[in-house]
Parts: structure tokens; sequence; C-alpha cells
């Protein structure tokens, strides 16, 4: 198997939802950790309004503190509000989020899918004349806790503009945690070829177990990216019963070579940050661990 980058998301989508909000510090020490663990590309931040996620609202103090040359960081934006935010900072490259329906979208970002596609589309024309590097995620691309089923061709129509407006990369987000493998492979391998040779990015919540098995037939339709988060923290506040995302170390252990990171290290920072959010969710690779 070709090798794998991970984009490690604990310091933004598996805190973004915890009851508990972390000091930056130990936000700042959670990406050390990671890092020190193989992580070279991390979404460390989103740059949303703070009365809507509060965990997140020192995203400018993580990204100053943040150990520089040591990895590449992402931050997360919803409009370009938040775009003019990241890009007065240090951050590496922006994240534009666009819904795949329209009530997710409402409730996201206030904006319909159409309107949310247009508004990504035009944040990353802008990064682009700002000369930062700037990638898209579809949201709810397999399914909506409002809408239901999306479909498939809708993500290809969707993944042809954010291409053609200058995204990096396109990733497809599976944000509530309902998508099988076997949809997964499929529309996966349409997008891969849709968009190719930029590459495709895939974003899993475990809420049915099914994450690690979506990742790795993800991957074999051409994935070339996935996000996880340490310890499977996460969720999202504007999605309800999703879980947490699929864990690094669950990740790491099924795809083995194709990913550089030490799973010992990905699991020792998960008890530390299960410590520090006061929750006992373990994956199932810790699990493995504790019993050796």
């Amino acid at each position: 198997m070709s090798k794998i980058e991970l984009v490690e998301v604990s310091p933004r989508d598996g805190l973004q939802n915890e009851p508990r909000t972390l000091p930056t510090a130990d936000k700042i020490e959670l990406i050390r950790r990671a890092i020190d663990a193989g992580a070279r590309r991390l979404e460390v931040a989103s740059f949303v309004h703070p009365a809507k996620v509060p965990q997140m609202a020192d995203a400018e103090a993580v990204v100053a503190g943040l150990p520089r040359g040591a990895a590449r960081y992402v931050g997360l934006v919803l409009n370009k509000r938040g775009a003019l935010r990241a890009l007065d900072t240090a951050i590496d490259e922006i994240g534009i989020v666009c819904a795949a329906s329209d009530t997710f979208g409402m409730r996201n970002q206030g904006l319909d899918a159409g309107q949310s596609l247009d508004m990504a589309c035009d944040v990353l024309r802008f990064c682009q004349e700002q000369g930062r590097s700037a990638q898209a995620t579809i949201a709810v691309a397999f399914g909506c806790p409002f809408d239901g089923v999306i479909a498939p061709g809708k993500v290809v129509a969707m993944v042809h503009r954010l291409a053609d407006a200058g995204a990096i990369e396109v990733a497809l987000a599976d944000t509530i945690g309902i998508a099988r493998p076997a949809e997964v492979e499929k529309l996966a391998a349409d997008v891969a070829a849709a968009i190719a040779p930029l590459p495709l990015r895939v974003h899993f919540h475990d809420t049915r177990g099914m994450g690690v098995a979506n990742v790795m037939v993800a991957v074999r339709a051409g994935a070339v990216t996935v996000d996880a988060a340490i310890g499977g923290t996460g969720g999202c506040p504007f999605a309800p019963g999703a879980a947490g995302n699929v864990a690094s170390e669950d990740v790491a252990y099924a795809l083995g070579d194709a990913l550089d990171v030490d799973i010992a290290k990905l699991v020792d920072t998960a008890r530390w940050l299960n410590a520090r959010l006061r929750r006992e969710q373990i994956s199932a690779v810790a699990r493995a661990f504790a019993s050796a």
C-alpha cells in the first residue's frame, strides 16, 4: 500500500463538542504531543463565532503558540469572516466547509446547500488571491441527520465546482457517521476520478463502528489523506447524534506501514487527553494496549 497522509484533527474537531473546554496551553501541548507521535499535518483551530463554538474561542492564541516548522497547520473556517481572521494569523492552510444538505447548511452556516457551495468557492478564490493555500470539505456528504440520504451525483457536482475554484484538496466528510463501506468505496472512487490529479481526503465519525472500515475502503478507492482524532474524540455541535471521530491510533493500526506514526505515543496521548477532558472514552487499540 502507498503511503497515506494523516491529518490529526483532535485539536479542532476532537475538542469542539466536548463539554469541558481545554485551556490554550493544553491545546498547544496536545498538538506538540501529536507532532512527537509523527503527525505532520494538523487541524489546530476553527475560526468561528465563539458564542456558537466556545471551545474554539482562543483560535488566534493557539496558532500564535505553535512550534513553527514542525508541521503544517490547518485552520477551519465557515465563511469569509472566518477566513479573514485566519489569514491574519500564521496558519499554513485554510480549510473551508460547505454542506451537501440544505438543513444542515442552514444550521451550520445560515446558508442552504447551493449558497454554502457558492460561499466556499468564493473563499477558495479569495485565499488564492491572498497567496494562501486552501482546501474544501463537503459536510454530510453521505447523509444528513435532517434531510436524509444525499445523492452521490450531487456530491460529484460539488467537487467539480470546488476544484475549479482553486481547492488544493477536496474532502468528503461523513459528519454523523452514517456511511457504509460499499457506498463509501463507490463515492470515493467517483470523486477521486472527478478531481484527479487533486488529492482526495476523507473524514469519518465512528457513530456506528464503521469508521476504520470506511477509511480502508476509501483508501482502496483512491483517497490519499485521512482525518482522524487521537482517542476518538469529537463530534459536531450542529449534527445531533454525531459521535467521535475515528481514532488516530485505530487508523494507524489498520493502515500499518502506510502511515508513519508511533501508535504507542498516540495511545499515551489519548490517555493524557482523557484525563484533561475528564472523560473515559477509549479506542479499540488503546483498550488492547491496556490489556497487553
